[in-house]
């Protein structure tokens, strides 16, 4: 979804904090798990009967520390009307350690290591969690799914099972409670300036081939311009981060902002490297063959974001990296003073492996748990609030929409949904003068995420609602099978990865930018070979033959 917290942008400092987190001292008997599975001394304040479509309201007053992630676009306020009207509704309310954005990943290591963490712990990026297993500082959920009846409705109902078992470690169970969405979706493509493709007879692409012929066209007409300048540049990634994520994926690989080391490959029923691929030499060779024709800016993989927008906006570019709100928000107001210009994103472009949609989008960030929860008496209390606050469709509709009659009406079922006159979220209600996220807390990435397609469509303008149709025509890829590793070899494969990683951003900007002739190819493999590139994937292989065997 970015967007300031794009998974890979969260990512970033996760080798860090498991640096940390990997000595941390276990819960032991100062308030550790137990292990027995009696809970009838746990559920103080709990509901009786809670189920699938019930109302969750705690049967006495109940108080859950949380950490809180403080997005700079709407920063965190007490006085918000999300938790006064979440309290009303629960009988629930929060001690929260509220956190900016930019130290939430090494805060939240330093919590847990020094073991006064908040009893709930969002915005955790799979597989962030695997750092915190080893020292018993967070709770195996998938041990207690039966006291979650709407989680695992919408796992059953919605096939995500397979989903999930990627979330697995190496004693099976699972340790992150993820956002569930109904079906794959995918809102980043290439927005590109339509007056210009009209003017010129260049119909909208639907293939890389086409996005080439499109950018050849363009810079016939424009000699003087580059056609595309992108955006998106930040760390991790050698630039361009979408560009390169959305490319990969069509050549059936990962890269950019999608980037994931080890790729299964199906065929030979075993993970490669993702650096090494042929389908990642194609991914290279294509953009390099786009800025050796001038058709891409080199400064797309280093400048940043503002520049690629005023290029765009000037009229030196035509073609940038896009989303649905920088559609709307950023991009059709920086074209504004220029006559007749307009903007839209073009379908996601098909590339090799042919239309095919990324069934991983289907699990969102999610949610740790402390251990020593598991000891309180209100655990059960406290399981039944996440499970319906998160999972039900009553609270993922309160946590993203907020109160009916006062922040907005109708329905997303039957589609009548619409945002109170005076209450603006993304553009949907341009000029209003509150921001539902800002003014009053709703719409935060702390408690919005996931939900049915209809939900998620509620967010978006009638066009991208009808992108997203045109896109949800398309197939799921799909799932890589399990391989999770042991606390050992997580720390050992992540000393590999890092040095690996690096390698591979610096050469593939070096092709990219034709610094280094792709003539190489072979010799640089052989680079990551001796940068320990077989002995990971010896490892990953090894943990997948042991899940299998072990767990099916």
């Amino acid at each position: 979804m970015h967007q300031l917290s794009r998974r890979d942008l969260l990512r970033g400092t996760a080798g860090l904090a498991g640096v940390a987190a990997f000595t941390l001292a276990g819960c032991g008997d100062d308030g550790g798990p137990k292990d027995s599975k009696d809970l009838s001394k746990n559920k103080v304040g709990a509901m009786d009967n809670f189920g699938v479509g019930t109302a969750f309201k705690a049967s006495k007053p109940l108080k859950f520390s949380i950490a809180i992630l403080s997005n700079p676009a709407y920063p965190y306020k007490p006085d918000w009307k999300f938790w006064s009207e979440l309290t009303n509704r629960t009988n629930v309310s929060f001690e929260p350690t509220v956190v900016p954005l930019s130290d939430y990943n090494q805060k939240r290591s330093v919590m847990i290591s020094g073991g006064n963490a908040p009893t709930i712990i969002p915005k955790t990026y799979h597989p962030q969690e695997g750092e915190y297993i080893a020292s018993g500082a967070i709770l195996p959920v998938s041990d207690y799914l039966d006291l979650m009846p709407n989680l695992k409705d919408k796992v059953a109902k919605w096939n995500l099972q397979g989903n999930l078992d990627l979330y697995r470690q190496s004693d099976g169970k699972f340790y992150l409670l993820p956002g569930l969405h109904e079906a794959p979706w995918h809102e980043y493509s290439l927005a590109a300036r339509t007056d210009v493709l009209q003017k010129l007879g260049i119909a909208t692409p639907q293939t890389w081939d086409d996005v080439h012929a499109m950018l050849k066209k363009i810079k016939a007409a424009y000699p003087d311009r580059y056609p595309m300048s992108d955006r998106w540049s930040n760390p991790p990634g050698p630039g361009a981060n979408n560009l390169l994520g959305i490319l990969g994926w069509a050549h059936g690989t990962y890269a950019g902002w999608r980037w994931e080391s080890t790729h299964w490959d199906d065929g030979a029923k075993k993970f490669v490297y993702s650096g090494a691929m042929d389908q990642y030499k194609q991914t290279v060779q294509f953009l390099n063959t786009l800025v050796a024709e001038k058709l891409l800016d080199p400064e797309s993989f280093t400048q940043k974001d503002e520049d690629a927008r005023a290029k765009f906006a000037a009229g030196k570019s035509f073609v940038i990296s896009s989303n649905a709100q920088s559609l709307v928000n950023e991009y059709r107001k920086d074209i504004a003073k220029v006559p007749g210009a307009t903007v839209a994103k073009i379908p996601l472009p098909v590339g090799p492996v042919g239309p095919l949609l990324d069934g991983g989008t289907r699990l969102e960030n999610g949610l740790m748990i402390s251990s020593k929860a598991r000891n309180s008496e209100n655990f059960v209390a406290m399981m039944q609030f996440i499970d319906w606050l998160w999972y039900s469709d009553e609270g993922q509709m309160f946590a993203r929409w907020g109160i009916k009659d006062q922040t907005y009406t109708g329905s997303v079922d039957d589609g009548s949904f619409k945002l109170a006159s005076e209450v603006d979220w993304a553009g949907l209600n341009p000029g209003a003068p509150k921001a539902l996220n800002a003014d009053y807390g709703f719409q935060n990435g702390v408690f919005a995420y996931g939900g049915s397609t209809k939900l998620l469509n509620s967010q978006f303008p009638k066009e991208e609602q009808e992108y997203q149709a045109l896109l949800n025509q398309r197939k799921a890829a799909p799932l890589p099978p399990p391989k999770p590793l042991t606390p050992d070899e997580r720390e050992q494969t992540a000393l590999w990865e890092s040095g690996l990683k690096d390698h591979v951003e610096q050469q593939t900007l070096k092709f990219i930018l034709g610094e280094r002739s792709l003539s190489e190819w072979d010799a640089y493999v052989n680079e990551l070979k001796g940068k320990n590139m077989d002995r990971l994937l010896d490892v990953v292989n090894k943990a997948y033959e042991r899940y299998q065997k072990e767990h099916g």
